[in-house]
């Protein structure tokens, strides 16, 4: 049987930036000719579709324009892209990809952001893109909710053993939903403290120090499976 890790990217693999909502700013202001000035309270967690339209839905702005400002963003994020644009790499992240594939199992990706997005992200943070089987990765630019996503990803992956790996209580409710064993990690906007109330397998600092827990979490958790046959 197949195993699939799947990623969250951001405050997962890569570190939250300041900056992350210039690109949304600017691709709904293009779009719909006003920049927004009312901010979304705690958006971590939530899908890219589901932000700008609660971004659009709190500046009394058209929720008609999310297609043509998802395109943007993807335009916008190519030409950020051109420039040289970096992120950071979480804490030991090369070591826990090759650690997944080193096992057999098969990195992928189910995040918030649309493909051409989370590409971009992960090359701007030196993150190898052929490391994740991008036919079984998720993507959440057009689902309303992480919830939507992860019911997605449980459909598709049907028959196969699956693991979330993310940041946010809001990736382990919707893992929760979805029946996918969630692992968290504290390196985005959630101490470990405020993790560990999820259903997670394992709370970790990051995937440096917390690698081999988090891989004996999965180890574990395919050994109980696999003895209920």
């Amino acid at each position: 049987m197949s195993t699939y890790i799947l990623w969250d990217i951001d405050g997962t693999l890569i570190y939250n930036s300041p900056q992350a909502g210039t690109l949304y700013r600017d691709s709904i202001e293009q779009v719909t000719g006003v920049g927004p000035t009312v901010r979304v309270q705690n958006p971590h967690g939530m899908t890219e579709g589901q932000l700008l339209l609660e971004i659009l839905t709190v500046n009394g702005l058209d929720a008609a324009h999310l297609p043509a400002i998802l395109l943007r963003l993807d335009e916008l994020s190519a030409l950020q892209h051109e420039t040289g644009w970096t992120r950071d790499a979480c804490v030991g992240v090369p070591e826990a990809l090759a650690a997944v594939a080193g096992r057999g199992w098969t990195n992928a990706l189910l995040t918030g952001n649309g493909p051409t997005r989370a590409r971009y992200k992960l090359l701007a943070a030196g993150i190898d893109v052929e490391l994740f089987d991008w036919d079984h990765s998720f993507f959440g630019a057009e689902s309303p909710t992480r919830h939507h996503l992860t019911a997605g990803a449980r459909d598709a992956l049907a028959g196969s053993a699956a693991f979330i790996v993310g940041d946010t209580p809001k990736d382990g409710e919707a893992a929760d939903s979805a029946g996918i064993p969630f692992i968290a990690v504290a390196t985005g906007a959630y101490t470990a403290d405020e993790l560990r109330p999820t259903s997670a397998l394992v709370v970790v600092a990051d995937l440096a120090s917390g690698l081999d827990a988090v891989l004996g979490a999965i180890d574990q958790s395919i050994g109980t499976a696999s003895a209920r046959r």
